[in-house]
């Protein structure tokens, strides 16, 4: 299988503090990755250096390559604005822009220059359906987007990331902040979406990583300790801390 992304020697450091250790990992195309570990242990931070979310935040440094389509995306050949295109990301609390839902989902586009009214149209038509809010929210896609529930919210903040036809769709954590049903509806969603997208999931969740993600990989103070198919790790760890941390032990 060909990895969609190979992150090799990867160190991280806020100011003096290092934050990752020499994570090494292929994440593959058309599958789910979770990413698992108690809280602090570099999940987050692991998943902002794959589309340079963490260029915004000053005092870092950034050691080893991750190669996306050939390339290193932080050689100066990348252009982060179209690195962001290609990998979308999906934060922890949803994050609709205080406009309308058609205006919520076409923003990306807008930015881009596509402002025709057909292809706008048929985009936020299609990315409703494709994140199960259509038949929700047909009759009121002209209405503010901060009316709908949170769960709601977090399916357009989907839909607003797959609007601009990336490759891989990140997401922190997206469903901590919702309710069981809305959890559900937002994971039978991610099991869809794989099949246009390859998605990496934080979440806090060992149950959603083992029911949802392909592979899991288990942070633990910035280091990857194991990563495998999520069905070896759940079932037969190799490494002890990984087997304590799954079965409650510590974390």
């Amino acid at each position: 299988m060909e990895p969609i992304l190979s992150v090799r020697n990867l160190n991280f450091y806020y100011g003096e503090h290092k934050a990752l250790k020499d994570v090494n990992m292929d994440i593959y195309k058309n599958n789910v990755t979770a990413f698992i570990g108690p809280s602090g242990c570099g999940k987050s931070t692991f998943l902002r250096t794959l589309n340079r979310m963490n260029d915004f935040i000053e005092n870092v440094k950034v050691e080893g390559n991750i190669i996306y389509e050939g390339k290193d995306i932080y050689s100066k050949e990348m252009e982060p604005v179209e690195l962001r295109r290609r990998i979308g990301m999906v934060f922890q609390k949803p994050n609709p822009f205080p406009k309308t839902i058609y205006e919520n989902i076409v923003y990306g586009l807008r930015k881009n220059g596509v402002n025709k009214k057909d292809v706008l149209d048929e985009v936020v038509e299609k990315t409703l359906k494709a994140v199960a809010l259509y038949d929700e929210v047909k009759d009121k896609i002209y209405k503010s987007a901060l009316e709908l529930s949170g769960g709601q919210q977090q399916r357009l903040c989907i839909a607003r990331a797959i609007a601009m036809q990336p490759d891989v769709v990140l997401m922190d954590e997206p469903t901590s902040a919702l309710d069981p049903i809305s959890t559900m509806k937002i994971e039978e969603l991610v099991l869809e979406l794989k099949k246009d997208y390859t998605i990496i999931i934080v979440t806090h969740s060992m149950q959603q990583a083992a029911r949802i993600s392909d592979y899991t990989a288990f942070f633990l103070n910035g280091e990857v300790i194991e990563y495998d198919e999520t069905s070896k790790i759940f079932s037969n760890p190799r490494d002890k801390r990984t087997e304590d941390y799954i079965t409650g032990r510590f974390g």
